[in-house]
C-alpha cells in the first residue's frame, strides 16, 4: 500500500508517493500561485496528485490516505486550516475539498510538524521516541514528537518555538512581541547582526567580500568571513550561536527529548555550526551530573522531510514505531 504526501507552500505544491517503508517512490510540483483562491490551489492539488498516481500505475484501491502539511494552525480533527497568513486562507476545509477528487481519508497538519515527525521517524531522529525538530530559515519553526505522535497542545497551535522570549524587551519580532528567539537565531536575525557588524567596520572581510553593498550578506556570509580568520565575522558567528544555544537549552530544559534535529538554511553550515553549538549547549544544560542529555543532530531529509512527514499522517501508531526502526539515526 502507498500513501500520498502533500507538501502546501507558499510557492510550490510538491507531492510525494510514499510507500510503507517511509520512502518516495514517485514525486510531481507546481507553482501554487498563492494569489488565487483556495478552492483553485486545492483543485491543483487533486490534479497533481493524480498525475504522480498516473505515473507510478497507481489506483486509489492502492493508496490508504492522503496527508498535508500547510503552515499555518490547523483543526487536524475536521481537516480544516483555520488560518494561514501566506496563502490568506481562513478556515478552509482541505480535507472536504480534496475528497471531491480523492475519494480516500484526508489527514492536515501544519508543515513544521511534518517536517518534525519525518525527521523523528525516518531521519535524523529515526529509531528514538522523543524529538525536537527546529528549522533555521526565514524564522523559526519547530516540531516535537512524543512517542512518535506530534505534540501541538490542545489547539494544534502549540510547538511555536521561535516565539519563546530569550530577551526581555529585546528586538521586536514579526509575531508582534519583544524579543523572541526567532528575532536573534533565524537566518534573518544571523543577516541582521552581520550587516549591523559590517557597516561598523569598513576594513573588516565581512565588509569587503560584498564590495560594501550590505544588502548582498546572506546567512553564508559571517560564516564564510570566520572560515578566512575574519575577527568580525567570527565574533558575528560566535554572538547568533549564543542566542542559538539560550533557545536550544530552554526546549531542553523544558521537554528532554532524545534528540535534537537542526534543520532549514542555516544548518548547511554542517559541523561548523554544530561543533560550537554542542559546547555552547552542554554548558547550560541543567542538571548534568550523571543525567543524559539530548544529542544535537542535523537533519538528513531535506525538502522530502515535508511530504514524508504528511505522509506519515495517515501511518497508524503502531507503524510509526515500526517504520522509525529504519531511520538512519536509529540506535
Amino acid at each position: 500500500m502507498y500513501y500520498l504526501g502533500i507538501d502546501l507552500g507558499g510557492t510550490n505544491i510538491a507531492i510525494g508517493l510514499v510507500n510503507e517503508e517511509g520512502e518516495i517512490v514517485e514525486r510531481g510540483n507546481a507553482p501554487t500561485g498563492r494569489e488565487r483562491s483556495a478552492t483553485l490551489i486545492l483543485k491543483d492539488m487533486a490534479d497533481l496528485a493524480l498525475e504522480v498516481m498516473a505515473k507510478a500505475g497507481v489506483g486509489f484501491d492502492q493508496i490508504t490516505s492522503v496527508g498535508v502539511g500547510s503552515p499555518g494552525a490547523p483543526d487536524v480533527e475536521n481537516g480544516v486550516i483555520i488560518y494561514n497568513n501566506n496563502l490568506g486562507f481562513r478556515n478552509v476545509p482541505v480535507r472536504a475539498e480534496l475528497q471531491k477528487y480523492l475519494p480516500l481519508p484526508v489527514y492536515v497538519d501544519n508543515d513544521a510538524n511534518c517536517a518534525a515527525l519525518a525527521e523523528g521517524l525516518l531521519g535524523a531522529a529515526g529509531g528514538v521516541r522523543h524529538s525536537v525538530t527546529i528549522t533555521l530559515g526565514t524564522g523559526i519553526g519547530g516540531g516535537v514528537i512524543i512517542d512518535h505522535k506530534i505534540y501541538s497542545g490542545f489547539n494544534n497551535a502549540g510547538s511555536e518555538l521561535g516565539h519563546m522570549v530569550i530577551e526581555a524587551s529585546g528586538k521586536l519580532c514579526s509575531c508582534g512581541r519583544r524579543g523572541c528567539w526567532e528575532a536573534y537565531a533565524s537566518a534573518r536575525g544571523l543577516v541582521e547582526m552581520a550587516r549591523e557588524a559590517a557597516a561598523q567596520a569598513p576594513a573588516s572581510l565581512l565588509y569587503t567580500m560584498v564590495d560594501g553593498d550590505l544588502s548582498k550578506i546572506t546567512a553564508k556570509t559571517p560564516f564564510d568571513a570566520a572560515k578566512q580568520g575574519d575577527a568580525v565575522g567570527a565574533a558575528v558567528v560566535d554572538k547568533y550561536l549564543d542566542y542559538l544555544a539560550v533557545g536550544v537549552v530552554n526546549i531542553i530544559n523544558i521537554l528532554q527529548p532524545e534528540v535534537i534535529v537542526i534543520g532549514g538554511g542555516v544548518s548547511k553550515e554542517g559541523e561548523n555550526l554544530l561543533v560550537p553549538l554542542k559546547e555552547k549547549v552542554a554548558r547550560e544544560c541543567y542538571g548534568q551530573e550523571g543525567i543524559p542529555t539530548a544529542e544535537l543532530r542535523l537533519a538528513l531529509l531535506g525538502n522530502d522531510a515535508g511530504i514524508v512527514g504528511a505522509a506519515l499522517l495517515g501511518f497508524p501508531p503502531e507503524k510509526r514505531a515500526l517504520v522509525s526502526l529504519f531511520g538512519p539515526g536509529r540506535k
